[in-house]
């Protein structure tokens, strides 16, 4: 653009020259253009992932990625959708829901551990044989039947971690019946 304004400055002046017209003054024809470089903006887009991708997060997370990215890639294939109030809203709906439900669990498993623990000790019979053996080893799911029959509680035998019980005697088992609650349970191993 400047080499055209150049050009038409130069072109009045051969003609003004030529027919013997006064020439402007250069100063009052011209017009200072100046150009501004922009910087390139950058185009980011606040998304939520709708399943886990690796090296990029997992389901439910909040991600600053490049819009191109989201465009061309997340949005085509279902992976991910742009952020708004009414979604994020829901998202934190769903998350206290959530948190409740966890909390409504964990105290469950404090009340059942507590219950574990009033109790006092469990019995065992089994067949005796010399001095303390017994026949047989006492395992967890003999434990989870007695639970059952003495406390009409179901309870998975993959919580129960006992020692190995091989002898007449008192043991203590531990029911593991949620990540933070752990029961303590005696159990009294006798002969018959």
């Amino acid at each position: 653009m400047a080499s055209t304004a150049t050009t038409c400055l130069l072109h009045n002046y051969s003609l003004a020259k030529s027919t013997n017209f006064e020439t402007p003054k250069l100063s009052e024809r011209t017009s200072i253009l100046t150009i501004v470089a922009q910087k390139k903006a950058k185009k980011i887009r606040k998304i939520i992932l709708k399943e886990d991708i690796t090296q990029l997060g997992k389901k439910g997370e909040l991600l600053d990625v490049k819009a191109g990215f989201f465009r061309n890639y997340l949005l085509p294939l279902g992976m991910a959708q742009i952020v708004t109030p009414t979604l994020l809203k829901e998202m934190k709906m769903e998350d206290e829901r959530i948190e409740a439900e966890k909390q409504r669990v964990k105290e469950e498993a404090l009340q059942l551990a507590r219950i574990f623990e009033t109790v006092g000790a469990f019995k065992v019979k089994r067949k005796g044989g010399k001095g303390k053996q017994i026949f047989g080893s006492v395992t967890a799911q003999d434990l989870v039947d007695i639970i059952k029959a003495q406390l009409q509680r179901e309870v998975d035998k993959k919580i129960v971690s006992l020692p190995e019980i091989r002898e007449t005697g008192e043991y203590v088992a531990e029911l593991k019946l949620h990540p933070d609650v752990t029961a303590r349970v005696r159990l009294t191993v006798f002969a018959n």
